[in-house]
């Protein structure tokens, strides 16, 4: 088995289409299908999808349609002869408000849903590429090594284990309202949650106080549907806790994506960050 988070029905023969969206992430699991010797094929986003994932990937195995194009996501799978299906990468947020021109299935999907939240309208997309017969997979399949673990990666942990503990709390349930999946805490204080704008515009918000000893936790929902909602921690979130001057982050092991992993953990030291996972 390839990974440990494909169903026992998986078949490597038949091509995985990646739906992009931004970063390296979607460019990651691509290049590991490729050392698997899984057919890899692309549906990117237009405006979204990074450039260089667009010029590896063969133009006869890519396709590209804009955000809110649910008819043409699902023809793109068809025609690319798509066995499944895993989604990787961001949308831009704005791009929910702004700019979003809705096909007529992705409009009747939309107005079906009681909740309209990217949940309950990623959920809904997914059950329609399965409704084709292309099976979707677990953002976590094939990079089962850039996974964050248990203990300390990388640096010293010196805050106190009831601190760390009430914080996890308290983003857990933020996670379970659908609010945000991270929070800065300080010694039994919640600094800032995380809301729409997204993980990096908290921290920065938090770095506002600059209170010493604070630190971040990223966590998932009990309820994790891994198939479009996948907690990932990168490079560039390295650079603004530098900036913000948060030197401490716990992430949920076994269910956060470190992307570049050991690029990650060797800039986390360069800024004397501690990276440590929690279960």
């Amino acid at each position: 088995m390839h990974s440990r988070f494909l169903p026992s029905t998986f078949d490597n023969s038949k091509p995985v289409a990646i739906i992009a969206g931004k970063g390296i992430y979607p460019e990651l699991v691509y290049d590991r299908l490729k050392s698997l010797h899984i057919p890899g094929r692309l549906i990117a986003f237009e405006g979204e999808t990074a450039l260089t994932l667009l010029e590896k990937v063969p133009s006869a195995d890519q396709a590209t349609v804009k955000v809110g194009q649910l008819g043409a996501l699902l023809k793109a799978l068809k025609n690319l002869g798509a066995g499944s299906a895993i989604m990787a990468g961001q949308i831009t947020p704005k791009r929910l408000f702004k700019d979003l021109a809705l096909d007529l299935k992705a409009t009747m999907l939309i107005a079906s849903l009681k909740m309209r939240n990217a949940e309950t309208i990623f959920g809904a997309i997914a059950k329609e590429i399965e409704k084709k017969g292309i099976q979707m997979l677990d953002g976590r399949s094939f990079l089962d090594d850039q996974l964050a673990e248990e203990g300390i990666m990388v640096g010293k942990l010196k805050i106190k284990h009831c601190h760390v503990t009430h914080a996890i709390e308290i983003a857990q349930q933020m996670a379970h309202l659908n609010i945000g999946q991270g929070v800065v805490a300080r010694k039994g204080t919640i600094l800032a949650v995380e809301g729409f704008e997204g993980t990096d515009a908290m921290l920065l918000r938090a770095g506002e106080f600059e209170a010493s000893d604070s630190f971040f936790i990223k966590t998932a929902k009990s309820n994790q549907d891994y198939r479009f909602d996948i907690p990932v921690f990168g490079l560039k979130t390295i650079e603004v806790m530098a900036e913000a001057g948060i030197h401490i982050v716990g992430l949920e092991s076994h269910k956060t994506i470190i992307l570049e992993k050991t690029k990650v953990l060797q800039e986390a030291k360069k800024h004397n960050i501690t990276i440590f996972g929690y279960t």
